[in-house]
């Protein structure tokens, strides 16, 4: 500082010094543990007098619920919310409670609990799509009561419905239960709709008297049409299903790199294992014993990939669409590609007896299924034959085979010696089935099944996975910006959560400060034959990070794999498509391609916003197939309403439970206004409903026997009511009088 500054320049200077909120914020959350409030000063060169007003501005963000002080001089990032924030309706429950998120709040961690309460008989209750200013009162961890104070805005929304011709005009019929109100639709805002279509309309800002008035987007299809849940799923994710003009006919010049340098792996004996509805086969695999004698009764494996790349040019059109996409998605009656048909369906998909364009990895595995060592190129194959995994299974339990028992036997050898892998990593080992819903040719539910897991079915994960690792190694040995599939260690407070839960199973979780994969197991290993084995199952499995997809890679902390990339699904993923060109690019694989220009090289900064936009697209697809899941779901059981089925209690909740049918698997809710009496008490800490007058405590895991009361596959309702509720009231009351006079006597 300049000697010839006056005393005021001299406190000007000082007081530039002082960080502004977002700079303390930012610092804050940088530190790995609590910053001490001398050491921010230092850092942002804050003396004198001027300590006394960062003080100030430390316990403003503290009032303000945005850092935390752990004692008198350090602070921390704080997961609080500030006593008067901005929150939206996100959803609307089975109870009609409108349920509220913090604006802004970040999509990757849970949700606090906040109960709303209106505050006034003035203020309007708030809809669908409402943003609302409340006060805040903490209530435990992670969970609020909020006042609302008054409406700030609306979010635009855009809303799926079923269009009704009236006399007055037309009525957008909700979808959707728990928000049942109907929205006027003029005649001058109806376009081309016609009676009983599903449309999208936009919501027409402004105050109206009555109902809510709303514009037709577009129309969708027939209500009653077989895809119309499938549609539904699709419009309300805002997934995109149509590819342009233009798009297609970029296709049409495509075809198969001809008189170029690649390795020639036509006569080796690859096949393709997949669904038996597959329709695309981007990989096929190959297993013989290692020759080498430096690796006895070692492997060497061949998983063979379809080369996207080299049709799909970065920032082509087809590039833009992959990319705006993310990745296909699966419903029970179509597939929403990510690449057009022409592409995923032909020239990218390893048809048998077809010449491919490949890139592989050659794999050595030793004989307890340890990667030696892999190697990447291009390839040409001829897929030897298109196989089911029933199929497989069947052949090797000693089936007519097709193609030399020898190959098949052979990738089973290979599979046993990389589970041995797997169960040395100590991967996490979730027990779950997995269900399917079969369609009618007319497109009705005609049953819902569980898939029987096959070895056929991990032998294939496993080979791709072992495919993923070697991609992982390589992109970090080269050292150049990529895409790793990444999953972080569970979140702290969902762990404290599942330790509550558990406990009320008479289950102890240990307490620890670094938890591995392999500790689960050992909690499901020792649970197996719990009679609540599989919720125990599902609670764990809710209590992990989402996975995403970064540059920044962290490691996989469900497989227990530090380097992982996604390289074995380029049709439907736009990473693995990502994963080959960083792999061609760094190993200079392009240069067998005389005729291809060079790949571009995205920048971390690119890679980072790229990972964010898949990663979204790919929670945007697990949404959406889960919605139309549900409304097949509740279809089928539209044919038993007053029927009575056993279940579980699932999930429990202020407005109401989760119920899971045995056998079925299928899911309903049973609405707190169903259950015998009023005054239920929900505890968020145990996750019980409780009615102390009647004596009734409702807790996960506990076997119920309920009856359909209501079913409908368009508007996504499986409501059901507690058959046995009477009993369940006397089971409690004994158990009561019993606690009561054990207590006289003591």
């Amino acid at each position: 500082m300049s000697k010839n500054l006056s005393k005021k320049d001299k406190r000007k200077v000082r007081l530039d010094s002082l960080p502004s909120r977002d700079e303390l914020i930012a610092h804050i959350r940088e530190k790995d543990g609590p910053s001490i409030r001398r050491d921010i000063a230092r850092t942002f060169g804050v003396r004198g007098a001027e300590r006394a007003k960062l003080r100030r501005m430390l316990i403003e963000l503290e009032n303000d619920g945005l850092i935390a002080r752990s004692n008198k001089q350090k602070w921390s990032p704080s997961d609080r919310l500030p006593p008067v924030t901005v929150l939206v309706v996100y959803d609307i429950d089975e109870d009609g409670y409108p349920l509220v998120k913090p604006v802004n709040w970040d999509e990757g961690k849970p949700y606090p609990f906040i109960e709303l309460k209106t505050g006034s008989k003035n203020v309007k209750a708030p809809g669908l799509g409402d943003r609302i200013l409340c006060r805040l009162q903490p209530n435990g961890e992670q969970t609020y009561k909020a006042i609302l104070m008054r409406h700030v805005s609306k979010d635009a929304k855009e809303i799926i419905g079923i269009f009704r011709e009236t006399n007055e005009g037309g009525l957008l019929e909700s979808i959707d239960r728990r928000n049942s109100k109907d929205i006027f639709i003029s005649d001058n805002h109806k376009g081309d709709a016609k009676d009983g279509e599903l449309i999208k309309v936009g919501l027409i800002p402004g105050k109206h008297y009555g109902m809510s008035r709303a514009k037709v987007i577009k129309p969708i299809c027939d209500a009653s049409s077989s895809g119309a849940i499938s549609m539904i799923a699709i419009h309300e994710s805002d997934i995109p299903f149509e590819f342009s003009e233009p798009l297609l006919s970029a296709t049409e010049k495509l075809e198969q790199p001809k008189n170029i340098a690649r390795k020639d792996y036509r006569d080796v004996p690859l096949i393709t294992i997949d669904g038996t509805n597959a329709r695309d086969f981007d990989d096929a695999v190959f297993a013989e014993p290692d020759k080498s004698a430096d690796n006895p009764d070692g492997w060497h494996l061949i998983v063979a990939i379809a080369d996207v790349s080299w049709f799909v040019r970065p920032d082509s059109i087809l590039d833009r669409e992959a990319y705006k996409r993310g990745n296909s998605v699966y419903f029970p009656d179509r597939v929403v590609p990510m690449l057009p048909p022409a592409l995923s369906n032909n020239l990218c998909s390893l048809l048998p007896n077809q010449e491919r364009a490949c890139l592989a990895v050659d794999l050595w595995i030793t004989k307890t299924g340890v990667l030696l060592s892999h190697k990447f190129q291009r390839a040409i194959i001829k897929s030897f034959g298109r196989f089911n995994y029933e199929q497989v299974e069947n052949i090797y339990n000693g089936a007519p085979s097709p193609i030399p028992r020898s190959h098949i036997d052979n990738l089973y050898m290979a599979f046993k010696s990389l589970s041995h892998e797997r169960k040395n990593r100590g991967t996490l080992e979730l027990d779950l089935p997995e269900t399917k819903i079969v369609l009618e040719r007319q497109g009705n539910v005609k049953s819902i099944n569980t898939i029987k897991r096959l070895d056929s079915h991990r032998l294939i994960e496993e080979f791709m996975i072992t495919a993923n690792i070697a991609a992982g190694t390589e992109l970090t040995r080269l050292n150049k910006p990529a895409i790793f599939r990444i999953h972080d260690e569970p979140d702290k407070e969902k762990l404290e959560v599942l330790r509550r839960v558990l406990a009320e199973f008479k289950t102890n979780l240990p307490k620890s400060k670094i938890y591995r994969a392999s500790d689960f197991n050992t909690l499901l290993t020792k649970l197996k034959k719990h009679p609540n084995s599989q919720l125990i199952n599902e609670l764990i499995l809710r209590s992990q990070s989402r996975a995403e997809y970064s540059p920044q890679n962290i490691g996989h902390f469900g497989l227990n794999i530090r380097k992982y990339a996604h390289f074995t699904s380029p049709i439907r993923r736009y990473a693995d498509l990502l994963v080959h060109r960083s792999l061609i690019r760094g190993l200079g694989l392009e240069k067998t391609c005389k005729d291809e220009e060079k790949l571009a090289e995205n920048t971390i900064d690119s890679f980072i916003k790229i990972g964010e936009h898949i990663s979204a697209t790919d929670r945007r697809a697990v949404n959406a197939e889960r919605n139309a899941n549900d409304r097949y779901t509740a279809a089928f059981l539209s044919r038993y309403l007053g029927e009575l089925f056993t279940g579980v209690i699932s999930g429990v909740t202020k407005a109401g439970l989760f119920i899971r049918l045995d056998k079925i698997g299928a899911e309903g809710f049973v609405p707190a206004s169903r259950l015998t009496g009023n005054r239920y008490v929900f505890d968020s800490k145990k996750y019980t409903l409780s009615n102390k007058q009647l004596g009734i405590k409702h807790r996960l895991g506990e076997k119920v026997e309920i009856r359909i009361i209501e079913a409908n596959g368009i508007k996504s309702s499986s409501i059901f009511e507690i058959n046995n509720d009477d009993k369940s009231i006397q089971r409690q009351r004994k158990k009561t009088k019993k606690s009561y006079r054990k207590i006289k006597k003591k």
